[in-house]
């Protein structure tokens, strides 16, 4: 494994602030830095000052051999390094869902079964009492190994997940003391509704589709802006302005809602009342996310303001794509249309991949726009580039889904 020398923050700070300087790249403050310094204690991943050279040995053309190898290059190197500290809390349930999709897609049983001896670990339970939606996020790998085990899995591989999701169904909020609703911010459309989809799919009980269109239907009332076609990150950012004075959309918070869209369909019976209504959000904000990809195939961390937010940002940038090649995949959107923007996109997203397998340009975790590092890589990111890169490689030559209990 590859070792990194230890900074303290101090040092980090002035390191960051120097190569962010002499790129004229926005500085994080003190306060930004610190929760910098923390993502990196906790493991999530780190953002040194030199993260070496770029890869030279990855290839844009859009071939079964040329996507793996980007695929392989960026999870080997994730899974080697995060490995030791696996959790459960939303940050690693992102990556654990890209780990699941490249053993999918590469044909590769190692990164599932990385996945299944995690969840053991852990004796398939989550990690509190009365979850949100963050902590039911890894319940979609639980719930897909669960699937793929068909007739010979054990109940117990869902049964503490199904004992927390039986435990807040009836629950208008989690918490007496917070009278929001259960999904409140546009990032729980990602960690819970598939999560949800999913149990339906292992169970047969409607239940769970009815709590989930319940719960969107609450948060799209709450978030979605009818005129941009984007979500609010929650609703102190419904009227919350940039420097530039525009209404600020996070562009990781618009790639949360539509990884979450499509995860949800998946699973989603196809007579389901609601479909139409998940397909038309995912129409509306592809159109409209198309239309703000930058001339390097990727989107900035503050979707209307890429003059303050000049490094694109890529954890918002690869579930967007995986938003949309699922959507041409299943036929919900147009091909002639969105292949350019996909293809352009996948291009650049290997601009930001090192030598060693780093993936670059990821901001840190938080609610809003702030600057990061180009080195910045954390492991939600990297599970939204693996759902991203099997997405894309099923658009040029389809590989079978895995087959769906009804």
């Amino acid at each position: 494994m590859r070792k990194f020398l230890l900074l303290t923050p101090v040092v980090v700070l002035l390191c960051s602030s120097s190569v962010l300087q002499a790129q004229n790249y926005p500085i994080p403050t003190e306060q930004q830095q610190r929760g910098i310094d923390t993502d990196n204690a906790r493991h999530f991943g780190d953002s040194p000052a030199d993260g070496g050279p770029m890869a030279t040995d990855l290839s844009p053309a859009m071939n079964p051999a040329a996507i793996d190898k980007a695929t392989r290059k960026v999870a080997d190197w994730q899974l080697e390094r995060a490995q030791p500290y696996f959790d459960r809390i939303w940050t690693w349930s992102v990556l654990y869902s890209g780990f699941m999709a490249t053993s999918e897609s590469t044909g590769d049983p190692k990164y599932r079964d990385a996945m299944k001896a995690m969840s053991e670990k852990f004796n398939w339970e989550l990690r509190s009492k009365l979850p949100n939606a963050d902590d039911q996020s890894v319940g979609q790998t639980y719930l897909e190994l669960y699937l793929q085990a068909g007739k010979g899995a054990d109940a117990k591989m869902i049964t503490p997940l199904r004992e927390g999701m039986d435990s807040v169904i009836g629950l208008s909020t989690l918490n007496p003391r917070d009278q929001r609703i259960p999904w409140w911010w546009c990032d729980a459309l990602f960690m819970a509704p598939p999560a949800w989809a999913r149990m339906y799919a292992a169970t047969g009980d409607h239940k769970y589709i009815d709590y989930l269109n319940a719960q969107w239907q609450r948060t799209y009332d709450l978030l979605y802006n009818q005129q941009e076609h984007l979500y609010a990150r929650d609703a102190s950012y419904k009227t919350k302005v940039d420097a530039a004075g525009k209404i600020m959309f996070w562009s990781r918070g618009e790639g949360w809602v539509m990884g979450g869209l499509v995860r949800t369909l998946e699973y989603l019976p196809k007579d389901d009342p609601q479909r139409a209504f998940y397909v038309t959000q995912l129409r509306e904000m592809s159109a409209r996310l198309a239309s703000l990809q930058g001339s390097d195939g990727l989107w900035h961390s503050n979707l209307m303001d890429a003059e303050h937010f000049p490094l694109p940002e890529m954890s918002g940038s690869a579930l967007m794509v995986y938003g949309m090649a699922w959507g041409v995949n299943e036929g919900l959107l147009d091909a002639k249309v969105y292949k350019p923007v996909i293809e352009k996109a996948w291009r650049g997203m290997l601009q930001h991949i090192y030598a060693d397998g780093r993936l670059g340009c990821i901001q840190q975790t938080g609610a809003e726009p702030t600057p990061y590092l180009p080195t910045a890589s954390y492991n939600y990111g990297v599970g939204g580039y693996l759902l991203a890169a099997s997405e894309v490689k099923r658009m040029v030559s389809p590989h079978p889904k895995m087959k769906k209990k009804k």
